[in-house]
């Protein structure tokens, strides 16, 4: 039965047999092309691990932003692509083995993969994106001095989750907000953390449900009908790979899925306010160029923000989980038809 809605305005590896199964690998290699912007094409080639913990659209997006800025940059690089399949033990074999391979940069896409490498190496240059809270995570001292051998791009835009709170708290009827999170993912904690603080003074309570792998998150969001007035998934890489999951107990429902970044509506939430995650990470691969030529230090590089942030609406999304569009939404928003 549906509900109704109306919208009112250091760690021991087990076994190194198990390096080479550790996840999903993918050898690429990135060139100069005619259209460089760069006149002063590297002849070095350079080795690149890039650890990422999941793969799902938003990271996918980020990882080819950062291989199109050290294209763009005109350096010769050859990746060593490994998927941790969501398990952090894995993650941390991936970042020991490219620590024993002594590549020259590793790109950590997400704070599990950031955290892993952290652990693995103090010598090799990190370079990170997708990482929601590099201070709380353990990674960096300062966004202004990050550390001796790490820095990136975050996730997180300071007005993202307040905006957020806020277009619900005026346009949903009802107080109650649905999260589903993987409480071992400590990005995913801290945004918890953000959305609660931001409805201090609002009538908006968070009512949580914690999975612990993508298997679970159906039933987490079934858990939730009945007794939440809307769904607002976070950037938690766990929930985020199994998306399509929470859509459908959304639209089945009729619960507004506010989603925490614009991969998400394109793939069918409701709305976001966020940023193109190709974009921080290709701000981060010209981070990784300056550090691999030698023009910056990794310490000279401040970890930075997202630039741009927009609010974006799925019409489909809407008519699917009984959501009329408002008028003054559209002077606002971008409307994905």
């Amino acid at each position: 039965m549906k509900k109704g809605w109306k919208v009112g305005t250091g760690m021991m590896l087990a076994s190194f047999l198990a390096l080479a199964g550790c996840g999903s690998s993918e050898n690429s290699s990135g060139s100069t092309g005619e259209g460089s912007s760069d006149s002063g094409s590297s002849e070095k080639t350079y080795t690149i691990g890039v650890n990422q913990i999941v793969e799902h659209p938003s990271l996918d997006s980020a990882l080819e932003g950062f291989q199109a800025a050290l294209k763009e940059k005109g350096l010769e690089v050859e990746y060593d692509v490994q998927i941790a399949q969501g398990d952090q033990n894995n993650s941390q074999t991936i970042a020991t083995n490219f620590a024993g391979d002594n590549v020259d940069l590793i790109f950590a896409n997400s704070t599990p993969s950031a955290q892993s490498a952290l652990n693995a190496t103090q010598d090799i240059p990190i370079v990170f994106t997708s990482v929601t809270d590099p201070i709380g995570g353990g990674l960096v001292k300062s966004f202004e001095e990050p550390g001796a051998n790490i820095t990136g791009t975050t996730d997180t835009h300071p007005d993202a989750i307040p905006n957020t709170v806020k277009f619900i708290a005026d346009n949903v009827e009802g107080t109650k907000v649905g999260m589903i999170y993987n409480s071992g993912e400590q990005n995913s904690v801290a945004q918890i953390d953000l959305v609660k603080k931001a409805m201090e003074g609002t009538d908006l309570e968070v009512v949580e449900a914690s999975v612990s792998t993508s298997a679970e998150v159906k039933q987490a969001a079934e858990s939730l009908v009945g007794k939440v007035d809307s769904l607002y998934v976070i950037t938690d890489n766990t929930v985020v790979s199994a998306l399509e999951s929470v859509i459908g107990v959304a639209s089945d429902n009729d619960i507004p899925l506010f989603v925490g970044e614009l991969d998400s509506v394109k793939r069918g939430g409701f709305a976001a306010y966020g940023f193109d995650y190709y974009d921080i990470g290709f701000e981060a691969g010209e981070m990784a160029a300056s550090i691999l030529t030698g023009e910056k230090e990794v310490s000279e590089v401040p970890v930075q923000y997202p630039q741009n942030l927009k609010l974006q609406i799925n019409a489909k999304a809407a008519e699917d989980m009984g959501i009329e569009i408002k008028e003054e939404w559209k002077e606002e928003a971008e409307i994905l038809e």
